[in-house]
């Protein structure tokens, strides 16, 4: 009886552990990419409604598309990254100093590991890559802000195409052993033939939690600036890594008289670390 008493109450730090390891939750991250319209129809007023959906939503990481800074606008993404107690990453091809600069965005309520920029290629269409590694509660994640050429043409199709190339071979080069996740405005359907390569290393977000007769109505083109529905904003992951639990379109509805966020609605999603992928690279430089 002593003995059995005796490897019962052995075995129990074991149980108890065990069941710690089941009860504890997944880790997780969440992002937001938004195209904020620049300082078009009253960017104060806008700022404020877009202000309180961040931070009441308190994503990890942000992407923002169409930034500018010029005389009397601060630099919209350091405005934002101010008030949500965020650090930024702004990348234009517009030089330092200039009067007016124009680009993309990325903030983060998380450590930054570190940071980087990328021209996109053909250099004459003025497109960037944002980067930051970030620390989610020890674990190494890229997120990358871009915003692809906006021409529904043949040319259009064909610059996107190399873009998404060049974009590929950057991430290839800046992220390590560490997943990755690509948002921004790509002007292009998840399923377009400009974006089969990006596609073909990652998952789309919004599209992995929402079944396919739901997908063909949903539109990330704010319907009351354009008549056909039309998903062109996306955030993608890496699905060795990662997986996509939730999604959903914001500033999707009028905030006053009428107006709005942006001519854009901008997209959440929440992913999850996949079982087994470990921390390692956390303090990789």
């Amino acid at each position: 009886m002593r003995g059995l008493l005796a490897a019962v109450l052995a075995s129990a730090p074991l149980v108890a552990l065990a069941q710690s390891a089941v009860a504890a939750p997944a880790q997780e991250m969440t992002m937001v990419t938004f195209n904020l319209h620049h300082d078009r129809e009253n960017w104060p007023a806008r700022r404020q409604v877009i202000l309180r959906e961040l931070q009441a939503l308190q994503p990890d990481a942000i992407a923002l598309q169409e930034v500018i800074q010029k005389p009397h606008v601060r630099n919209q993404a350091a405005w934002l990254a101010r008030k949500l107690g965020y650090e930024y990453q702004f990348v234009s091809t517009d030089p330092p100093g200039r009067f007016k600069r124009y680009g993309n965005a990325l903030l983060t309520r998380r450590p930054v590991l570190s940071r980087n920029d990328h021209l996109l290629a053909p250099l004459g269409d003025y497109r960037t890559v944002a980067h930051l590694r970030i620390d989610v509660e020890g674990r190494p994640v890229n997120v990358y802000a871009t915003h692809l050429n906006e021409r529904s043409d043949e040319v259009g199709s064909r610059i996107r195409g190399e873009q998404v190339a060049d974009l590929l071979a950057f991430i290839a080069q800046s992220a390590g052993d560490a997943p990755v996740v690509v948002a921004g405005d790509f002007n292009a359907l998840v399923d377009a033939g400009d974006l089969s390569e990006l596609r073909n290393h990652y998952g789309d977000s919004y599209g992995s939690v929402h079944v396919n007769n739901e997908l063909a109505q949903v539109s990330t083109l704010n319907r009351h600036y354009y008549d056909a529905p039309s998903r062109i904003d996306h955030i993608f992951f890496q699905q060795d890594r990662l997986l996509a639990r939730e999604a959903k379109i914001l500033f999707d509805q009028p905030y006053a008289d009428g107006r709005w966020a942006s001519d854009h609605y901008g997209v959440w999603t929440r992913l999850q670390f996949a079982p087994g992928t470990g921390n390692a690279g956390a303090t990789t430089p």
